[in-house]
């Protein structure tokens, strides 16, 4: 596939991604709002963020859970996310009369096909860590474990291979492309968990002859967990440190577009810092959408590992500037 010629998708096809998936079923969930501080309600500022409304989610089936990347349509009323067992969950996005999310309904899981049509199964198989769109509605999805880049057409059970980085078949099984998001030229952008030699994350960008490598600048050993990219270019990136000293942190920054070139090694500005007292789990998926009143939103999803003592939360923020 000639990546130069993918151009920016918004999802507003999310209806299609679900077409070309296997045993979907209705999911019942329950949503319960949660504040962005967890001691003072009146809190509602991260940096340049402005809280926006939150949900811890649950449900009664064991396969939902582990959500490792996001999309959000550009209406904001429908959600997908992939699971790290390579589930896909839909629903749709409920609102407050003042705008704040409120909840969720019409919950749907299913299960990503491998190339023989059969779900995924085997955790080496179905490790679905991030995903983009493409020109035609479909999906781009990036797995771990097995490192690929698969993606998914509207309509279609069988995922299409597309050929990776030639470096990403080096890297630990647990340390693959994290954070993958479509720039608003065409190329692709990669961002792997693990780090090279120098201690930074590996980075690529996609180009007509397949990808050129880059790095990213990590700091306070704050890993790269998701990537989405902004009308004006720049690419909001989700990055996640856990210490049994401090427990979760997570920070968003801005990575200027104009700096995302061959070779380069990306530094990123913060936006914003979520530590404790502010309700925080571990964040690996981020999705913009801009209104056509210039508003700007941010949604970030949590992977609970599938663990009792983590939750699943679904938080929307506006970017204030």
């Amino acid at each position: 596939m000639n990546f130069i010629h993918l151009i920016r998708l918004s999802l507003a096809a999310l209806a299609l991604f679900g077409t070309g998936q296997a045993g979907a079923e209705p999911l019942r969930v329950r949503t319960t709002a949660i504040p962005l501080h967890s001691e003072n309600a009146a809190i509602k500022t991260a940096g340049k963020l402005h809280y926006r409304g939150g949900l811890e989610i649950t449900a009664s089936d064991p396969a939902f859970g582990g959500l490792s990347a996001l999309g959000v349509s550009a209406d904001g009323k429908r959600m997908i996310a992939l699971s790290d067992q390579g589930r896909r969950f839909a629903a749709r996005l409920v609102y407050a009369e003042n705008g704040d999310l409120a909840g969720l309904r019409y919950g749907q899981l299913d299960t990503l096909s491998g190339l023989d049509g059969v779900p995924l199964k085997a955790k080496s198989e179905s490790d679905a860590e991030s995903m983009s769109p493409g020109v035609d509605g479909e999906i781009i999805v990036a797995f771990e474990r097995r490192h690929r880049i698969w993606r998914y057409m509207p309509g279609q059970i069988l995922p299409e291979p597309l050929p990776p980085p030639d470096e990403l078949a080096a890297m630990p099984a647990n340390s693959g492309i994290e954070a993958l998001t479509l720039l608003n030229d065409g190329r692709l952008l990669a961002i792997t968990e693990g780090r090279n030699k120098s201690g930074h994350a590996v980075a690529w960008v996609s180009n007509p002859d397949g990808w050129s490598v880059m790095t990213y600048a990590n700091a306070d050993d704050f890993k790269v967990t998701g990537a989405a990219t902004l009308p004006d270019g720049d690419v909001l990136l989700l990055e996640r440190r856990f210490t049994l000293r401090d427990g979760v942190a997570v920070r968003i920054r801005r990575l200027k577009g104009e700096t995302i070139q061959p070779a380069a090694r990306l530094r990123a500005e913060m936006i914003a810092e979520l530590r404790p007292p502010l309700n925080v789990d571990n964040f690996e998926g981020i999705d913009i959408r801009t209104t056509d009143n210039g508003r700007t939103y941010v949604h970030i999803v949590s992977d609970d590992n599938f663990s009792p003592i983590q939750r699943t939360l679904l938080m929307m923020f506006e970017l204030r500037e």
